[in-house]
């Protein structure tokens, strides 16, 4: 009786024919890539009355195994048990174990097979082996290597390709030990075979000895594409980009010729390194050689280099040149889209892929299209999007949850990617980190400091769990990128115990060293108001890219420090011309600029502004005119101030250049050009509350105030709602917060009346009070009082009433200080003999003494 019934589309062999034409067919056919051809032969065989013999056995199972058919499989199974086989034959029983390791649905046939075998050979160990690889039972492939060699079985090349991919499956410190008692062993056999060295190479990159690889494939002569292949990739993936694309010349020189598999590991080196033209070559290479020019792996990288390198029209010409597009084609320029900025052709990218490709999105396309639905202003209802994830089945996906996090925190909902976290069965590192993020976005800095806390607790619950093995790596372990997120939280609340906490936990866990990390963190300190500290950061990095160095000027700026500034940017120009990658871009003249304006340095800065184009080649935007803006308003230039505005090029944005304009018209009371920038940021903006409050202020210092009462009457028409001051500051690792006017504090009563007794003082020293910038109309006395509740003078009462004598209060305020909190911090730090540090929206102040180190000039 036949096996199965499966029709048989070739010519049978004559009647009669012999057991050997039977089986050499079915070689042939396996060998030919046949396979359903080769199960309806050997089924037309047993129905001939040919009983199937050891040769025919091993052939037939490869067809099944290969078309992972297990019922025919196990048919073939059943026959060799009845003809005795699986007793007599180590080939039958090793095409068996391979058989079930490939396509069975668990492991307990092949213990089966394995144990019951009279007889095994090197094959039927390799089998075991491989099975246990395939069931990914890596300590079990490793335990059965050490039995294999307890048997005295000498292994072979397929066991130590096996034995190598359990070893890079390990945790690094026991791989790496083991792998290297592997990579001995196979010395100790004289292995030279390159299926060998290639996996060690395999292994020692995974594992991340890089050097390791590449010693490896020095030491062995009979190289492969294979081996070049593997060593490319092994230096792309770490992102050692120039020793990839010097392996890829030295293959070429061998006589090697590239093929897909080189071509899609060295593009990203291409990407990596900003090397557009090599990639251009490349992709030359590719246009010229038929077989390469329609590979999807290929594609992917050319679209991903072309969209790392800002050629996004070239990366969208490869991809509509591809006739069969594979889904990672798609992911990949929707990728490229969203990381260029270019939302609006992200999304209609992805209701194309919908609508007419005949392809379902994954989860990468998921997270692909969300950051463009999050940043496109135009988009409304983007919330749906999330609908449509849940009809896919990927709601509960980690890779979605986390970009579905993020892009409800990018619009203002961070209730929903609270409930998103709190719902998660699983979060990883990603998911802490996102919501971290999206705290410190939406402004909730208090609640991401808190979340970074608990992250830590729930790493160290992990590892007590687990007796502390250094091996384990948590899901919750903080990584360089947590304290990337949580940083700017430390910055915007002054919480300089809470940054100093994160410093010493990079320095423990060998984060410093990281470029992005070391930049966070010299943010953060010179945003606490420490920027002797920034400094110490910057002069330790051991690499410092362009960001760096904006930052450490921002720094000096903010401090007030122009000249500071001045002359970190020379030495980055003069280091520049040794690194060509360190040139001063956007970033840095938006830096310099504003350092000059806080200084007052007018002439320098502007003639920097106009050689920018032609010394370093960086084209003026907007937000440069508006930084030269800023410069001349604060130095009383207004009406220089308002003919750069006009010289603008139409296409640049000026609403932030106007804003400059009006904060200068309000310092230096001019009502005239007040009025002329108000009027032009209401018509532009007239949902931003703080322009209304600027115009009504320049009128009602003016005592205008009849238009000062038309233009709050405005804003509340227009449902405009000013933020309130606020203030911050940290005590005993805990950041308090006040609002002007506050009642709410436990310590409110003690606050209010040491604030009055302190002015009772101020006011016998000489004090008084400027109370232009109460812009009521009540009497002089109740402006006084209103003074005496700006939320900034509530936050140094607190810090002094809380603090030891000579420690130094630090604060950060929301809105600009105004001129009479200003003038008295100056006299209360002399009073109280303490050095009180103040970070308001645009600067700090270090009061001590009676002076301030802005010199008035703010």
């Amino acid at each position: 009786m036949p096996l199965c019934t499966c029709a048989c589309t070739m010519a049978l062999p004559p009647s009669g024919h012999s057991m050997h034409s039977w089986t050499e067919t079915l070689r042939s056919l396996t060998n030919s890539g046949s396979y359903g051809h080769a199960l309806s032969t050997f089924n037309d065989m047993c129905g001939s009355g040919v009983s199937p013999d050891k040769f025919a056995f091993p052939a037939v199972l490869k067809a099944a195994t290969v078309l992972q058919d297990l019922n025919f499989g196990q048919q073939i199974h059943a026959s060799a048990v009845k003809l005795g086989y699986c007793c007599r034959s180590v080939a039958v029983s090793n095409s068996l174990l391979n058989f079930y390791g490939q396509c069975g649905d668990s492991l307990d046939q092949v213990f089966k097979l394995f144990d019951g075998m009279p007889q095994r050979d090197q094959v039927s160990w390799n089998s075991l082996i491989n099975a246990l690889c395939q069931y990914e039972e890596w300590e079990f492939a490793l335990e059965a290597f050490r039995c294999m060699q307890l048997e005295l079985v000498e292994p072979s090349s397929f066991t130590f390709v096996s034995i190598t991919l359990a070893c890079c499956n390990l945790d690094r410190k026991r791989g790496i030990r083991f792998g290297k008692q592997v990579h001995a062993y196979s010395l100790r056999f004289d292995d030279g075979n390159a299926f060998t060295n290639n996996s060690l190479m395999t292994m020692y990159a995974k594992l991340g000895r890089i050097d390791d690889a590449k010693t490896v494939f020095d030491m062995f002569a009979n190289r492969n594409i294979v081996s070049w292949n593997t060593i490319i990739s092994a230096f792309s993936q770490c992102d050692r980009f120039d020793e990839a694309l010097e392996c890829l010349l030295m293959m070429k020189d061998e006589g090697f010729m590239p093929d897909a598999v080189t071509i899609s590991t060295v593009l990203p080196a291409c990407s990596g390194l900003g090397l557009l033209n090599l990639g251009k070559e490349i992709h030359a290479y590719v246009f010229r050689n038929d077989d390469l020019v329609q590979n999807p792996f290929i594609s992917s990288a050319l679209v991903d280099m072309y969209c790392s390198c800002k050629q996004v029209i070239s990366a969208r010409f490869v991809f509509d040149n591809i006739v069969n597009r594979k889904l990672e084609l798609w992911n990949s320029m929707l990728a490229g889209y969203t990381e260029n900025g270019l939302f609006m052709e992200a999304l209609a990218l992805f209701m194309e892929l919908i609508l007419v490709s005949n392809l379902l999105p994954n989860p990468t396309t998921i997270s692909c299209v969300l950051p463009a639905c999050a940043q496109c202003e135009a988009l409304e209802g983007k919330e749906a999007l999330h609908g449509y994830i849940l009809k896919l089945g990927f709601g509960r996906n980690t890779y979605v949850q986390n970009a579905l996090m993020d892009m409800y925190s990018r619009i203002g909902n961070i209730k929903s990617s609270r409930l998103i976290f709190q719902g998660m069965e699983t979060k990883d590192v990603v998911s802490w980190n996102t919501m971290i993020t999206g705290y410190v976005i939406s402004g909730y800095h208090e609640d991401a400091l808190f979340l970074l806390s608990k992250m830590r607790m729930s790493d160290l619950k992990a590892r007590e769990s687990s007796g502390f093995n250094e091996n384990i790596n948590t899901l919750s372990k903080v990584n360089a990128v947590t304290l990337i997120s949580a940083l700017p939280g430390c910055a915007a609340l002054t919480a300089l115990a809470k940054g100093k906490e994160i410093h010493a936990y990079s320095i423990r866990n060998a984060l410093e060293r990281n470029v992005a990390v070391g930049s966070a963190l010299i943010d953060m300190y010179a945003k606490c108001g420490c920027l002797d500290k920034a400094r110490g950061v910057f002069d330790l990095m051991p690499f410092r890219n362009v960001i760096s160095w904006n930052i450490m000027i921002m720094a000096y700026g903010m401090h007030g420090d122009g000249v500071g500034a001045m002359n970190l940017f020379k030495e980055m120009v003069s280091q520049s011309h040794r690194n060509g990658d360190l040139k001063p871009n956007e970033g840095t003249f938006i830096a310099i600029f504003a350092a000059c304006s806080h200084s007052g340095l007018v002439d320098e800065c502007m003639l920097l502004f106009q050689r920018m184009k032609e010394d370093y080649g960086v084209e003026p935007t907007s937000d440069h005119y508006t930084c030269i803006v800023d410069l001349l308003g604060r130095a009383g230039r207004l009406n220089e101030a308002h003919e750069i505005i006009d010289t603008m090029p139409n296409q640049h944005d000026k609403v932030r250049a106007w804003c400059s304009l009006l904060g200068a018209s309000r310092i230096h009371k001019d009502v005239h050009l007040g009025e002329i920038s108000g009027l032009k940021l209401l018509h532009l903006e007239p949902n931003v509350a703080s322009h209304y409050v600027m115009l009504s202020n320049i009128y009602s210092s003016a005592g205008l105030w009849g238009k000062a009462n038309q233009i709050r009457k405005n804003m509340k028409d227009s449902g405009v709602q000013k933020d309130p001051g606020c203030s911050w500051i940290e005590f005993e690792g805990k950041v308090y917060k006040f609002l002007s006017g506050d009642q709410s504090h436990p310590q409110s009563e003690d606050l209010y009346q040491y604030l009055e007794d302190l002015h009772s003082r101020m006011k016998a020293e000489g004090f008084v009070a400027d109370t232009s910038c109460v812009l009521h109309n009540v009497n002089e006395q109740e402006k006084e009082r209103l003074l005496c509740g700006h939320s900034e003078r509530l936050a140094i009462a607190f810090g002094i009433l809380n603090t030891r004598p000579g420690t130094t209060i630090r604060v950060a305020k929301n809105l600009r200080v105004c001129n009479d909190c200003h003038s008295a911090t100056k006299l209360i730090s002399k009073i109280v003999d303490r050095k009180i540090v103040v970070r308001d929206v645009k600067r700090f102040h270090h009061f001590e003494d009676g002076a301030c180190s802005c010199g008035d000039y703010w």
